[in-house]
């Protein structure tokens, strides 16, 4: 064989191999059609919000419409179920943790897997909020502990299902304190009946309790998060207040489907990055959330801390995993 030819034949090898290794630029392409977002929260809500401040932004990005599908209801199990019933990599979940975190100690049967999660980006962390009545006339966390052990079973708190709830319940049991818990199933009743003094504390979004705070009638003794809120600058956070065990911070971000491709995932939580401008930024913290973009790695991580706390929850209350 002549070396021209055993040249030509090397490079036509060459390219051979490059061509099987390399993907079609149609399999490359993502999205190729309209994304959903499905929202574990009704319209108005901050993840709501959120999540179409990024919808408009990514849409423009992405050359493809995202439409935003709000399935409220069911601590937060009806959006979930829908999600993974849809097995698309171009429909994909936007929520808060607290959405799921607690359910397998709280439901039988759950219709999905954890692992049905593929954390994409974080976007945000909620901010969350401990409130009481200003008729309670209690200005710290350490006050209305002590208040509470000094008279056992007279105070009440609004607790409304989900993974807040839960951690809450279990800090006051680890604590020994007699706070009796009134069940709710929309917060908005519960910082109602707070803000007319029926309930005397509560923990839950800021952005909920927000109303009433502004009207004077509740006071915010602390927020749970690891940081203060530009917001609300003179709230302290419940460790500064005293009180690290009540620390978790609201984590929000946009899901996929478990057999999501990494290049797919990777590129979401890119775009998601170059889209948060200053504006989202101000516009979520008008919510009551703190832009707080992570990977999908940083994410997950931040999930299994979690998780974890929820566990050491649920054994403090004797509580075991359902599934």
């Amino acid at each position: 064989m002549r070396p021209v030819q055993r040249s030509f034949i090397a490079v036509a090898s060459m390219f051979a191999v490059l061509a099987a290794a390399t993907p079609p630029a149609a399999a490359q392409k993502w999205p190729t059609r309209p994304v959903k977002f499905i929202v574990t929260l009704g319209a108005g809500s901050g993840v709501d919000i959120g999540s179409r401040l990024f919808a408009d932004k990514l849409g423009a990005r992405w050359g493809e419409p995202v439409v935003i599908e709000n399935r409220p209801g069911g601590d937060g199990v009806v959006a979930i179920s829908a999600f993974v019933k849809a097995h698309d990599d171009h429909v994909l979940l936007s929520a808060p943790t607290s959405s799921f975190t607690a359910h397998p100690y709280l439901y039988d049967n759950l219709p999905y897997k954890p692992s049905d999660l593929n954390p994409i980006v974080r976007i945000s962390n909620t901010v969350v909020a401990i409130s009481v009545p200003t008729s309670l006339n209690v200005s710290s966390l350490k006050e209305l502990f002590e208040l509470a052990r000094k008279e056992p079973g007279k105070l009440n708190w609004a607790g409304v299902t989900g993974a807040l709830d839960f951690l809450f319940e279990g800090f006051l049991k680890g604590e020994g304190l007699d706070i009796k818990k009134v069940p709710y199933r929309n917060p908005v009743e519960a910082t109602n009946d707070l803000s007319e003094g029926r309930v005397q504390v509560y923990e839950g979004a800021l952005a909920i309790v927000r109303p009433h705070l502004q009207s004077g009638k509740i006071k915010v003794l602390a927020v749970t998060n690891t940081t203060r809120t530009p917001a609300y600058p003179e709230i302290p956070t419940v460790a500064e207040a005293g009180f690290p065990g009540l620390t978790v911070d609201g984590l929000v971000g946009l899901f996929g489907p478990a057999d999501l491709a990494p290049a797919t995932r990777d590129k979401i939580a890119a775009d998601v990055k170059e889209v948060a401008d200053k504006t989202i930024g101000e516009r979520l913290a008008a919510t009551g959330q703190l832009m707080n973009i992570g990977g999908a790695a940083e994410f997950a991580k931040s999930i299994a801390d979690q998780r974890a706390q929820i566990a050491e929850m649920a054994k403090r209350l004797g509580i075991a995993e359902k599934q």
